[in-house]
């Protein structure tokens, strides 16, 4: 997804900035030798709101465009293709939307663009709309060019002039209502454009659920363009199927079995015979011998038991249709009881030796002494 003439990242957000954000970063910039700064916001601004905020850092140094990405989107971003149409089809002066397909139904779960096909103008704009309006969806990202700022003065300015919005919101600001709606049609001039994904992945990520899904798309991705990124078997050594990611300070018996699409981060510790797939398993986490790890999160410093068995419900697209989206689910259903999903140890969970842990969320730092099914350990 890299660009050349990409000269600084922002990253924009409300949460007090971790260690492992920190190392992230640092990281990221001794790779891509690219300027990465954390901004943090004083209280939930909202997307536009934090663009707004931070109008000065965004414009330093004159940019003739910037990107904007959601961070709960899970993409291969077409950034070459974005930059390429905000040049060619709306001159360097536009605003840009990417868009994909979903089916009828899960469209209205999304922002809706109406979109004039020979010009690839937005008509109409409409967030989670109530009955079908159109199968482009937003798909949380954009190019704008620095005259979109006078559009977020307005809608700052109309905030503080309602009554009826509370002093404590007043600086946040929704991309969607106050921004993106009122440009579509020929506000301004008829300046916002929809670029549609014609190939790659795309989903959200909405809860830790998701992340399981969006791990084995960016494997496949791995596979695809970055090979070495990925374990391969060697003789000797522990089995690989499919994408597997580890970090080199892993340990691993020769024994063990991972793969399809797994991460093992630094630090991990896994025992003799071993069963780890379609997982993540975070840094100085434990997997004990004889242990199998199925569709679940392992969390920092976990320590699985002998035979212990960590077991989620998939989270898969009906292969049927090929538009369909990861559905954003309840976590209990109408009935009161947790629904089918993955299962999370938290950072720092112990479970003893065989056990049993099946579609369960664990809290951080518990002991399980016992097996769980369908249950929330507070």
């Amino acid at each position: 997804m890299w660009h050349p003439d990409v000269r600084e990242i922002l990253l924009i957000g409300f949460y007090n900035q971790s260690q492992q954000m920190s190392r992230f970063v640092d990281d990221m910039q001794r790779k891509y030798g690219i300027p990465i700064r954390y901004l943090q916001e004083y209280a939930p601004l909202g997307t536009a709101g934090g663009i707004y905020h931070f109008r000065d850092q965004i414009l330093r140094g004159n940019p003739r465009a910037f990107f904007v990405f959601n961070s709960d989107v899970c993409c291969d971003f077409p950034v070459w293709e974005m930059a390429q149409f905000h040049s060619n089809v709306t001159g360097g002066n536009g605003y840009v939307i990417l868009g994909t397909e979903a089916n009828e139904q899960q469209a209205l779960s999304y922002g809706c663009i109406v979109e004039e096909p020979s010009t690839h103008k937005v008509l109409h704009y409409v967030e989670k709309p109530e009955t079908f309006v159109s199968n482009i969806i937003n798909a949380g990202g954009y190019i704008f060019s620095p005259d979109i700022f006078q559009h977020l003065t307005r809608a700052f300015t109309a905030n503080y002039e309602n009554e009826l919005i509370h002093d404590a919101a007043r600086d946040s600001i929704d991309l969607h209502s106050s921004v993106l709606t009122p440009l579509a049609g020929n506000g301004d001039g008829g300046k916002l454009y929809v670029y549609k994904m014609n190939s790659g992945f795309w989903t959200q990520v909405k809860n830790a659920g998701h992340a399981i899904y969006a791990n084995r798309l960016y494997l496949s991705l791995f596979k695809e363009r970055h090979p070495e990124y990925l374990a391969t078997n060697t003789p000797g050594g522990h089995e690989i199927y499919g994408a597997v990611r580890i970090h080199p300070s892993a340990q691993i018996d020769s024994s063990a079995v991972l793969g399809p699409n797994v991460y093992v981060g630094a630090g991990v510790v896994i025992g003799a015979g071993a069963r780890v797939r379609e997982a993540i398993v975070l840094d100085r986490a434990v997997i004990q011998e004889h242990s199998c790890v199925l569709h679940s999160i392992v969390g920092w410093d976990c320590v699985l038991g002998a035979w212990s068995r960590i077991e989620g419900y998939p989270s898969d697209l009906n292969p049927n249709d090929p538009v369909a989206k990861i559905t954003s689910e309840s976590l209990f259903n109408l009935d009161g009881r947790l629904n089918p999903s993955i299962t999370i140890l938290g950072q720092g969970v112990s479970v003893h030796s065989e056990l049993i842990v099946l579609n369960t969320v664990v809290l951080p730092h518990k002991e399980l002494t016992s097996s769980y099914k369908n249950q929330i350990i507070l």
